[in-house]
């Protein structure tokens, strides 16, 4: 999932259990394209491999993502803007409380991702009224 702050999803994926969360990301970067301005990318640790942080780099986000502890040359990272990638775990937390998610009730992955989106559109009408009520 690429999403732009704690309640706004950008563009997500649905993908089996086995596969590569690298892989998928830069399936989802893929889509996003180059941006006409450089923006932060916030990433966890699974996105971390080189490939990636060079598809990032050529659409102009400005990747942050700490190095792996084994990495032979670790770079520097901005520690305050990463502390920033809790809003997108709160994202998926608000997504779990939707028990048709957590629990996974549809097999079917057309109905899984609708629903997704349902939620995800009642997230955002949550947000609006909280902002628009006095």
């Amino acid at each position: 999932m690429v999403a732009a702050n704690a309640r706004t999803a950008i563009t997500f994926a649905l993908s089996p259990g086995q596969a590569s969360d690298a892989v998928e990301g830069r399936e989802l970067l893929g889509g996003i394209g180059p941006l006409p301005a450089p923006l932060h990318l916030i990433m966890d640790q699974a996105y971390e491999d080189n490939t990636t942080l060079q598809l990032a780099l050529d659409f102009g986000f400005i990747p942050v993502v700490p190095p792996r502890h084994n990495r032979l040359e670790p770079w520097q990272y901005d520690k305050a803007m990463y502390r920033r990638r809790n809003e997108i775990e709160r994202l998926f937390r608000r997504l779990k409380g939707f028990r048709r998610v957590f629990s996974r009730f549809d097999k079917l992955d057309l109905l899984f991702l609708g629903f997704i989106h349902f939620a995800l559109i009642v997230e955002a009408l949550r947000y609006l009224i909280s902002v628009n009520t006095p």
